[in-house]
């Protein structure tokens, strides 16, 4: 199959360049606009009773949300100067009726909340026309100049929920503007330094850039579909780029390596893609595979992940196996022109005896020791994430100096009672009248930590009850405010559903931990499978899983570490919430898991490549990892610069993602690959390859080899394979 494909790359590769540089008008032309449909927020889970409650009081009630909250500060007036209250009832009266449904001010609510302590401040929240966060956007933005300019006199500042979405999307597209530029130019002399070459360096870029265009296309269609997060972006930027880099890279230097062989430019090419080529495509599907797990999940958000980071898998994998072999068919062996005479190298294709070759040596002289110190190493990094406490995204999320942050922060500490957060109740009376409420309302009002409880709205049988606490929404005394009004039981003929940013979270929590065993089922299962298919063997799947534990382990203990005790919050420049947002465990899963599989199939493939040849298992492994240690090491060093960059982030979830990944796969590339792949393998022995005895024959005649030697003479592998069973 994948000599095949090596032969069309190579006789129809003007057809091919002119197809990719059909698709790359389209991904600049259309695909690039996604930026304008993709949506906002998308961390609750749908049909939960909190989204219920909510779904009950707006479409009944009606809506009363805090869309945008408009602060006003005189440094020489008070609220209870006329010339105040003219200015700011002035200036929201000239907001148009049909973006702004609703204008509250203390003026005409009478409400001490909405006044600072000072007397200098007041605020006003604003109800916005749209029935989704996405119209809602589109009205903040007709309105947003004149909202911010305010009255003259008085400094305005604007914050609310859809402000902070607004802000989300400037900062999440200025951040991967300033990734790119930050990525980019240290990518490309990194690139040059590995291949020696300005040519050959290049490529990876290029696979990249349509990795990146194509996913656009990919999302942008999509999105007309069904909601995709704005979000999504980054993972398409961070895993487009990365993979492309990583596949680029590998089969450029196997193309290089056969031609050093002296093979023309078609043999070589079909040898790679037959090598290199088959690697890819199995590392594609298996880092896709991971990633797909995030669909599983209910929640926007995660969704959009899977659908962004699959189409970057995707569009990567494919590029690699289709429009980089027709180049390299056009450049042929001008792929080493533009060679850096300082920089130039020699080719490893006969070199037996490198830097890598003489570790793995090294560690297989020593393999308990290297598994005894590094197991327990990695298991006391991973001890932090016991103590892991998970939370939603709130204002925090968003830079120091955001606006809306900034408003938040204000109410929170200059207004009393503007700091605490409110559980909504949504109550359906039936045949019963709402003054009959009351012993239910005085039940609510005796819960430990609630302040407040009042009736916000009667209409259409559905009364909205407001239970104020001091508590903010993500503290976690505010979870047991809302189990407490969950219990309480209502007057018969009534049910409740209680709703709020609170229960939004406790419910969200539940579904991802309800869902989480089924991903992590799919994961094992299929890339068990896959591994299987890939190497013919039962141990090495068990293996790379319990690998990947360890190296997943650690990356998560270090994440509690910085981002919920605060360690280095003044280096990476973020406020620590105390806790993790809860889906960032399960994005990161997903996403290190396929990358640790990456590493994984890369330096197993060359091994079974070379025990194949020679039948020796302790031979296979250090010319495996002499011949694939540097490709991980650069292409690990590539994907960390890549993804560091989004280390930067003004947005603190993904700030999470960029150095959770640094981590990880720094981790993975040295001490797993590196050191305890070897080491185990090395104590294993002729077991890496046992498989059951009939699965071992129909893999030896149906499985996907690395390369189509047959075994070495004097050696059979099924023999061998049935003796261990006997064994």
């Amino acid at each position: 199959m994948f000599e095949t494909l090596g032969h069309f790359s190579y006789r129809r590769r003007r057809l091919v360049l002119a197809l990719t540089g059909i698709f790359i008008v389209v991904g600049v032309i259309w695909g690039t606009g996604v930026f304008g449909s993709l949506a906002n927020g998308g961390f609750d889970a749908p049909d939960t009773e909190a989204a219920r409650a909510v779904a009950t009081i707006e479409q009944n009630v009606g809506r009363t949300g805090t869309d945008i909250i408009v602060l006003y500060r005189s440094a020489d007036q008070t609220v209870a100067d006329p010339g105040f209250r003219t200015a700011v009832e002035k200036d929201l009266a000239e907001l148009p009726a049909k973006d702004v449904l609703q204008a509250t001010t203390y003026w005409n609510s009478k409400s001490p909340v909405l006044v600072s302590n000072d007397q200098h401040s007041t605020y006003a929240v604003l109800t916005l026309a749209g029935a989704t966060p996405e119209e809602r956007l589109d009205t903040f933005h007709r309105i947003a100049d004149q909202v911010r300019s305010g009255p003259a006199g008085l400094d305005t500042k604007v914050g609310g929920e859809v402000a902070v979405f607004d802000e989300v999307n400037t900062q999440t597209e200025h951040d991967i503007v300033k990734a790119e530029t930050i990525s980019t130019p240290i990518v490309l002399v990194l690139l040059v330094v590995v291949f020696g070459g300005l040519v050959a360096a290049s490529l990876p870029l290029f696979v990249g850039a349509l990795a990146i265009l194509g996913a656009f296309v990919l999302l942008r269609g999509l999105s007309a579909v069904t909601d995709v997060s704005i979000f999504s972006i980054n993972i398409v930027t961070m895993i487009g780029l990365g993979l492309a880099i990583d596949y680029a890279l590998f089969i450029v230097t196997r193309f290089r390596e056969e031609l050093a062989k002296g093979n023309d430019v078609e043999t070589a090419l079909t040898a790679t893609m037959a090598t290199a080529g088959r690697t890819v495509a199995f590392s594609g599907v298996t880092v896709g595979v991971a990633i797909s797990s995030l669909a599983l999940f209910p929640v926007m958000f995660l969704r959009s992940m899977a659908y962004g980071g699959v189409a970057a898998v995707v569009v990567a994998m494919v590029a690699a196996l289709t429009a980089l072999p027709a180049l390299l068919a056009v450049l042929g062996h001008r792929v080493n022109n533009l060679q850096v005479p300082f920089l130039r190298r020699r080719s490893t294709a006969a070199d037996h005896h490198g830097a890598w070759y003489r570790l793995a040596q090294s560690v297989m002289r020593r393999p308990v020791r290297y598994v005894l110190v590094l197991v327990p190493l990695l298991l006391v990094l991973g001890i932090p994430f016991l103590q892991a406490q998970l939370g939603g995204v709130d204002h925090r999320a968003l830079p120091s100096d955001a606006t809306s942050r900034i408003v938040t922060e204000t109410l929170q500490r200059d207004f009393t009672g503007a700091g605490g957060s409110d559980v909504f109740v949504a109550v359906r009376l039936g045949q019963t009248p709402a003054e009959a409420l009351q012993p239910y309302l005085a039940k609510l009002q005796q819960i430990p930590e609630v302040e407040d409880v009042r009736i916000g709205g009667v209409k259409n049988g559905v009364a909205e009850v407001v239970v104020h606490t001091h508590f903010t929404a993500q503290e976690l005394p505010a979870r047991d405010v809302v189990h407490a009004v969950r219990a309480v039981t209502p007057p018969s003929g009534v049910t409740t559903q209680v709703g709020g940013e609170t229960a939004t979270l406790i419910d969200l929590l539940d579904v991802l931990a309800e869902r989480a065993p089924y991903m992590g089922v799919f994961v094992v299962v299929i890339t068990f499978l896959l591994l299987f298919l890939a190497f013919g063997s039962f141990v090495l799947p068990l293996k790379a899983l319990l690998m990947n534990v360890l190296s997943l382990s650690a990356a998560f203990g270090a994440m509690v570490w910085i981002f919920q005790d605060g360690h280095l919050s003044g280096l990476l420049d973020f406020t620590p919430a105390g806790f993790l947002d809860a889906t960032n465990p399960v994005l990161l899963f997903a996403v290190l898991f396929g990358l640790s599989m990456d590493y994984e199939v890369f330096l197993l493939s060359r091994i079974r490549e070379e025990y194949d040849r020679t039948g020796d298992n302790t031979q296979a492994v250090a010319l495996g990892l002499q011949r694939t240690g540097g490709i991980i090491t650069s292409a690990a060093l590539l994907l960390v610069i890549v993804v560091a960059a989004f280390s930067t982030s003004g947005i603190v979830f993904v700030k999470m993602i960029g150095v959770g990944l640094v981590i990880a796969i720094a981790l993975d590339a040295t001490i797993v690959r590196a050191l305890l792949v070897p080491a185990t393998m090395r104590l294993l022995g002729r077991a890496n390859w046992w498989a059951p005895a009939p699965l071992v024959r129909w893999w030896d005649k149906y499985g996907i080899r690395e390369s189509s030697e047959a075994p070495a003479q004097g050696w059979s592998r099924t023999s061998s394979q049935e003796e261990l069973v006997r064994r």
